[in-house]
């Protein structure tokens, strides 16, 4: 075996859901993994801390993009407008074939499931913090982050399970859309 293996990563990352969606995550082992992606284990854990990494690396990531969007919204923008640009913006951080597959394996696997909240959570205070840095008061600040999070996942749903390849902000504008009429009381005309 080369010392030295262009894309490792992304090789083992594809190794990985491949073997999870094969025999499932709780099955398939890290000897396996790096066997599939013709590495070996030292590679894989110089790329990846355990398993369960392979799936949510890149969250540190995704959290920076939401807290960029929220710093980076006008200062005239109320702490929904705000975290509405951090959303739209985080559209830019997913693949939608590598989501798919990594939100397919989540679901079925309830260590994972919980690993998936635990990510959400740190992803909503982390909206609030930013929305409190713009001098958003409690518990307006933690509101706005609960309801940022809700539309997250209700978009980030809609987006990897759509047939018609629909985009993030098309999802997105949408899911905005039902909260305005949760919260006006009148319904918006059908898309």
């Amino acid at each position: 075996m080369a010392r030295w293996e262009p894309n490792a990563a992304g090789r083992l990352r594809e190794a990985a859901l491949d073997l999870f969606e094969e025999r499932g995550f709780e099955q398939t082992t890290v000897a396996e993994i790096a066997a599939r992606a013709g590495l070996t284990e030292r590679t894989f854990f110089r790329h990846f801390a355990d398993k369960r990494e392979v799936l949510f690396r890149g969250s540190e990531g995704l959290r920076d993009t939401l807290v960029a969007g929220v710093d980076q919204a006008p200062a005239s923008a109320s702490a929904l407008q705000a975290v509405s640009a951090a959303l739209e913006a985080a559209g830019a951080v997913f693949v939608r074939e590598f989501a798919r597959r990594r939100r397919a394996v989540i679901i079925s696997t309830p260590e994972l499931q919980e690993r998936e909240l635990m990510k959400l959570v740190s992803l909503t205070d982390a909206l609030a913090d930013a929305l409190r840095r713009r001098g958003v008061r409690d518990p307006v600040a933690r509101l706005a982050g609960e309801t940022g999070m809700a539309l997250f996942r209700i978009t980030f749903e809609r987006w990897v399970t759509d047939p018609g390849l629909r985009s993030w902000a098309d999802h997105l504008h949408d899911a905005l859309a039902e909260l305005d009429e949760l919260l006006l009381g009148t319904p918006q005309a059908a898309a």
